[in-house]
């Protein structure tokens, strides 16, 4: 693909932004025109992203009705649909949503959303005009959960899941202050998740008789980056046949790897990937799952959607190498 896609990001200044732009900075493929923020407008994008030093000398702007093939929305959950409704964007301008507005199937301006989760859906995602882009915990929950729900062998399943406080967003909040979370971890929106929505939606739809519950209960760990999940479920399959069926569900996907050892947050951080240690004690299956909450769970997700939606390889610019010590 010689031509560029020309790319508008609205919602520049944040965390989900910022990784955003520092990815597409460095694809190939890809043409910035905008980055635009309400809250900095004519500051240069350094100014809140200092790693980017160096890289670009974008300016945020404060206008985003300008020509681009897709736009990237890093806005806070709720945002994007009031900013889709109130705005006539060209036909041929493609949406990614960041946010949660899009992901249970709802649509505004007649923009219909596909859920973009390429492990699940990829041939989908590939004829989509707007993307919803998963949650994080959604992301790493559910590709631990998919090879099961396709083979139809999901039951209760209970999950538990600590996430790095950039999930909490840029806003300071009580519970992102490093007084409170240095040396502390705490449990929060026990078993209410707005992620499970998705979940649940997802699976279902893989698994049409799946009508057990999906307990989850979420962690605020003492780190910045990542996501560690651990479901365990009831299953008549032992270890062997368990790998050998998620090995075979993930063997066409680039960034999901079902791996023999014990894995660790470390490993994913900084990268797109998602990796899955698999457990058999009695009669449950432990599944471990690890991403990093700002890439495969957000940023970098979206931009491996924007590849394949315009027929690019789908880990073009996201080759990215974990930081393990």
């Amino acid at each position: 693909m010689s031509k560029k896609i020309n790319v508008g990001i609205i919602g520049g200044a944040g965390y989900t932004g910022g990784e955003t732009l520092r990815l597409l900075l460095n694809h190939p493929n890809v043409e910035i025109i905008f980055t635009q923020s309400r809250s900095q407008a004519g500051k240069p994008v350094t100014s809140t992203h200092p790693d980017l030093v160096g890289e670009t000398e974008l300016v945020y702007s404060s206008d985003f009705n300008q020509a681009v093939d897709v736009l990237f929305l890093c806005l806070s959950h709720g945002e994007s649909k009031k900013l889709v409704a109130e705005n006539k964007f060209p036909d041929n301008t493609r949406i990614i949503d960041l946010g949660n507005d899009f992901r249970l199937g709802d649509s505004a301006a007649g923009r219909e959303f596909v859920y973009g989760l390429p492990e699940f859906q990829r041939e989908k995602i590939k004829s989509a005009k707007n993307i919803a882009n998963p949650g994080c915990f959604a992301t790493t929950i559910q590709l631990g959960l998919l090879p099961l729900a396709k083979a139809g062998l999901l039951k209760e399943v209970h999950t538990t899941g600590i996430t790095g406080s950039t999930g909490a967003g840029q806003k300071l909040q009580d519970t992102t202050h490093f007084t409170w979370r240095a040396n502390n971890i705490s449990p929060y929106k026990t078993l209410t998740h707005q992620h499970l929505g998705e979940i649940n939606q997802t699976l279902k739809a893989l698994q049409t008789n799946f009508v057990e519950e999906v307990n989850f209960i979420p962690w605020r760990g003492d780190f910045t980056r990542g996501i560690f999940a651990t479901s365990v479920l009831e299953s008549a399959l032992s270890l062997e046949d368990a790998n050998a069926l998620y090995k075979e569900y993930y063997s066409s996907h680039p960034f999901t790897h079902v791996i023999d050892e014990m894995i660790d947050l470390k490993q994913v951080v900084n990268t797109n990937k998602c990796l899955i240690h698999l457990e058999k004690v009695g009669k449950k299956l432990v599944i471990h799952s690890v991403t990093d909450n700002l890439l495969k769970g957000a940023s970098g997700q979206a931009i491996q959607n924007m590849n394949l939606m315009f027929g690019l390889d789908e880990a073009v610019g996201l080759k990215l190498k974990g930081i393990v010590f």
